[in-house]
């Protein structure tokens, strides 16, 4: 993983959804980078407009990463997310510049419906949101081997 800066960044066991070291490092990750985190991770705007889609979450939802950036989350890509529990915690979150809440609920996605833990983090820096997407445990969805949990694989 390197950052935008093409610093390398340690690379350690997966980070669990809890821990604030992924968080303190995500602003600066490359694309790349996030695609290589074994969690969903979607930054959106402060109009929940999606700025980085990354590749787990892309396979989880099975909606391509180029066809969810610059999309509107709550309205074109999960329209199920829009309930007071995910929306009205991000629109208070942006409103107030702080947010850091954790949740089970569930993607009613046609193709691929789940069960799954969301992690919503405001970043000061970026003045956006991190939604994070662990499994419904709160656990990443990759093992060791780096094949997705999740599947069955």
């Amino acid at each position: 993983m390197t950052t935008q800066d093409n610093e390398p960044l340690p690379r350690t066991d997966p980070v669990p959804l809890g821990s604030d070291r992924i968080l303190q490092q995500i602003d600066e990750m490359a694309p790349e980078a996030l695609d290589e985190l074994p969690y969903g991770m979607i930054q959106l705007d402060s109009t929940g407009r999606i700025l980085k889609y990354n590749a787990v979450e892309s396979r989880l939802a099975s909606i391509a990463q180029s066809d969810a950036i610059g999309k509107q989350f709550f309205t074109e890509v999960a329209p199920c997310t829009r309930v007071q529990e995910f929306y009205g915690a991000f629109k208070e979150g942006v409103e107030t510049e702080s947010l850091d809440t954790t949740f089970q609920f569930h993607f009613a996605f046609k193709k691929n419906p789940r069960d799954v833990t969301v992690r919503l983090f405001y970043s000061r820096r970026t003045r956006t949101v991190w939604v994070v997407v662990s499994d419904h445990e709160g656990q990443a969805f990759f093992r060791g081997d780096g094949r997705v949990l999740s599947e069955g694989a």
